[in-house]
């Protein structure tokens, strides 16, 4: 309503000054000297009320976006005005100042929301721009750090200087992990970053969790899992020496003392011959068993080198060209075909035969079964080796204790292979993971980090 009176004033000053102009022009050849005096005068005149009209309007809005560009909504026009057109825009003015004040009042409370639960968050949140000026830091990272106020990544080598080379060289999508000591008390921290834009600038957002607990409460239960294991085993071991020491002693003892020569009969000699015999057996079983342990415990470090994964590959066909079965098919393949891993060519050709005889197994009766390995980088630019197969899979309530030593699966298996395998990547400085979806696809996945 407000632009329509607008519109209709400004048409009817433009058609006042046309007509005021007509009559000038009329009077010019007329020569009617007085009217055209009187002429000019009208047309100054409507011509300098339509220039304070038009500005008026504009300086009236001008002001009202510059209140808001300020965030100062006390501004209010009168809206007791003679022009109707006047008093229309100004109530219409007053009204989306009361509109955008609302809406502002809402995003400071939204705002304060947020920073607060900022604040409260159990875990450090840290944002800084590609100049390494830090936007954002909540008080749990400062506490974390033990350090404030924090402004420049810069100051972070002041609390570690491993640490600000991770912050310094961080990457989107990078997950890290940092030991960090102080006079208080020693914390392990997880980091993981994520790019984001605001304002048209682009910053990296970090965000710090101490796992300390998870790790301490990891370890515990690890050790649980371990010592079940280890119990269950050598429980099995033992059991029988006991019971048939038992009954050999029988033989040999009664309640008045020990048995006289001559009473021991053929039969009794038999038996304990072949009770000595199981004994022996089992006793050879542990010390097999304690072996395992020692060789799990005494894994060399690696003598790594430059090796091409064809060659890796090469290498393990031809060794297990005698486990393979014709009806499992296995692939082989890499990209690129120049794909070179920095290892130690003798343990990850152990991981490889392990992991490839574990798939084996799990097809032995699984029709169209296929194995594939496959080596690789990955979206992060991570290289890595994948077994792959389509057998009946792993249970997911025993998913996560198939790297335990000695947990095994398979009457005649050790327990071993896997949690060698995952050591002997760790030493690799990677990491040995396991997907399994039963009767769909399995795969374990080798993934080397740093200078490979």
């Amino acid at each position: 309503m407000a632009s329509r009176n607008f519109y209709f004033q400004l048409i009817l000053r433009v058609l006042l000054i046309t007509l005021t102009a007509i009559f000038l022009s009329v009077s010019v050849v007329k020569e009617w000297y007085f009217s055209l005096a009187l002429a000019v005068i009208m047309l100054i005149a409507q011509s300098y009320s339509l220039i304070s009209f038009i500005n008026s309007t504009n300086r009236k809005i001008a002001y009202f976006f510059d209140a808001i560009r300020n965030e100062d909504f006390t501004l209010r026009f009168p809206e007791r005005v003679t022009i109707k057109s006047f008093k229309e825009l100004n109530q219409s003015l007053n009204r989306v100042n009361g509109l955008i004040q609302e809406v502002h009042l809402q995003l400071q409370v939204r705002e304060q929301y947020y920073q607060e639960i900022l604040k409260q968050a159990s875990i450090g949140i840290l944002t800084f721009n590609d100049k390494g000026h830090i936007l954002y830091a909540n008080p749990t990272l400062e506490k974390l750090l033990n350090y404030t106020p924090l402004n420049h990544i810069k100051q972070l080598a002041q609390i570690d200087e491993k640490l600000y080379a991770i912050f310094k060289n961080f990457q989107p999508f990078e997950r890290k992990m940092i030991q960090l000591t102080n006079e208080r008390e020693q914390i392990h921290l997880a980091l993981k970053s994520t790019p984001i834009t605001f304002d048209n600038q682009s910053l990296l957002l970090v965000v710090v969790q101490d796992i300390h607990k998870e790790l301490d409460e990891k370890e515990t239960d690890s050790w649980i899992r371990l010592i079940r294991v280890l119990t269950h085993e050598i429980m099995n071991t033992i059991t029988p020496i006991t019971s048939i020491s038992e009954s050999i002693l029988k033989y040999y003892q009664t309640p008045a003392g020990l048995v006289l020569p001559e009473q021991l009969d053929e039969n009794k000699l038999s038996s304990t011959a072949k009770g000595l015999e199981v004994i022996k057996n089992q006793g050879s079983d542990l010390m097999d068993f304690v072996q395992s342990y020692r060789s799990l415990l005494s894994v060399p470090k690696p003598d790594r080198e430059l090796v091409k994964a064809k060659k890796l590959f090469e290498k393990v066909q031809v060794l297990m060209q005698l486990d393979a079965s014709a009806e499992t098919e296995i692939t082989w393949e890499f990209e690129p075909e120049d794909l070179e891993l920095f290892i130690d060519e003798k343990q990850l050709t152990q991981v490889l035969i392990n992991l490839v005889k574990n798939g084996l197994h799990s097809l032995e009766h699984t029709q169209g079964g296929k194995l594939m390995v496959t080596a690789y980088k990955d979206k992060k630019g991570t290289k890595t080796i994948e077994v792959k197969d389509n057998g009946p899979g792993i249970p997911p309530d025993i998913l996560e204790d198939i790297f335990i030593p000695f947990f095994t699966t398979k009457e005649k298996g050790t327990g071993i292979g896997l949690s060698l395998s995952k050591q002997i990547m760790h030493l690799h400085g990677g990491n040995l993971k396991v997907f399994s979806n039963p009767n769909v696809e399995t795969s374990f996945v080798l993934s080397f980090y740093g200078k490979l």
